[in-house]
């Protein structure tokens, strides 16, 4: 495939400039080997933390902030995302080199941290048809995802510094109080599919499986595939959510965003992940991939993959409460309640059906 399908930035979406003055003083200050004037571009994709090109003279760099208007945050911790990717970087090959960390509001008006850029491709749920992989590579592809999740479930955690991260023990317990109790923080519109859904989750929590390390939001779009060879995963972007718990939950938020080709329409419409490309695997074989190359039990597989929608349904409910407020103006968010329903909708056929395909 041709490197003309590197990952592209583009111009900034209105009301999310920087003060382009201030930041290249701070990148001036503190990174005296990078010189040359200042130019910014937004990578346009994502609904989260916001990210940024930002290239002076021949050095490319990447700055992630907050959403402008978020007050959440535990999920847009930025000291929290530098200090994890400063430990990786060390021991872990597949992660930005993460180079400054700024907690001075002077500058950008937020925490904000920068790293270097990974230039690569990026499979996003949009893409041109004409960067669509051929099914043989896109097969390729979906095992290098899994075989990469394994791995990054088998990393010493304690070993590469990261024993303080977070209390793996009553993982489970706690993430389904806790994405409850953020929904209904989030609440804007009754929709009884979710409450269905916190109530069989609190009721049937299985014992936890294993502690890792877990990224939470690990699907293709959070992946950066070698230019040349599209089967290879050269880094893993977005930390912002990892933490230390049970990899059985990890696989499940993935799976949530694995939408089969059977699944109904409005479901494939949410475009989650690019997962209905031929030659991807589907849910089920991701789910049987993982079990045969970690050796994990999935005998409590539905309850992950309820836990993934569910998880997803509330990321999706918190965003769209901010647009609800006019705390952001991004025209994307403007459908994403009708996300939330759909979520809460697959669910529910998992759970009736005990399974976590040919729900439909």
């Amino acid at each position: 495939m041709e490197a003309k399908w590197t990952d592209k930035a583009k111009a900034i979406r209105k009301g999310e400039e920087l003060d382009l003055a201030k930041l290249q003083q701070y990148i001036n200050d503190n990174l005296p080997d990078t010189t040359g004037k200042l130019v910014v571009e937004q990578f346009p994709s994502g609904f989260s933390n916001l990210t940024y090109l930002i290239r002076m003279g021949e050095r490319e760099m990447v700055l992630r902030r907050p959403p402008f208007g978020a007050n959440i945050k535990s999920g847009h911790d930025m000291s929290r995302e530098f200090r994890i990717l400063s430990a990786l970087e060390k021991h872990y090959a597949k992660v930005p080199k993460p180079l400054l960390f700024c907690e001075d509001h002077e500058v950008l008006g937020a925490d904000f941290y920068i790293m270097e850029r990974v230039r690569g491709v990026i499979l996003r749920p949009k893409m041109p048809k004409e960067m669509h992989p051929e099914p043989a590579l896109m097969g390729k592809i979906g095992l290098s995802l899994i075989d990469d999740f394994v791995k990054l479930h088998a990393l010493d955690y304690e070993g590469i510094g990261l024993g303080q991260l977070g209390k793996p023990e009553g993982y489970v317990k706690r993430q389904i109080e806790g994405w409850t109790r953020r929904y209904h923080k989030a609440k804007t519109d009754e929709i009884p599919g979710m409450e269905a859904l916190a109530k069989w989750l609190a009721n049937h929590m299985p014992p936890e499986s294993d502690q890792s390390l877990i990224h939470n939001d690990y699907k293709y779009d959070n992946l950066v595939l070698n230019e040349n060879d599209w089967s290879k995963v050269i880094a893993i972007l977005d930390w912002e959510m990892a933490t230390l718990g049970d990899p059985l939950m990890d696989l499940g938020t993935s799976l949530g965003y694995w939408v089969d080709d059977d699944d109904p329409p409005a479901m494939k419409m949410l475009q989650l992940s690019p997962t209905l490309l031929p030659g991807n695997p589907t849910r089920a074989e991701v789910a049987q991939q993982y079990a045969t190359k970690s050796g994990r039990n999935l005998d409590h597989l539905v309850f992950y993959y309820v836990y993934g929608l569910f998880k997803i349904a509330v990321i999706v409910q918190q965003i769209y409460a901010r647009y609800k407020k006019g705390l952001t103006k991004d025209e994307r968010f403007a459908m994403l309640i009708h996300a939330v329903k759909e979520c809460a909708n697959i669910g529910q056929q998992a759970i009736a059906k005990n399974r976590i395909d040919k729900l439909f």
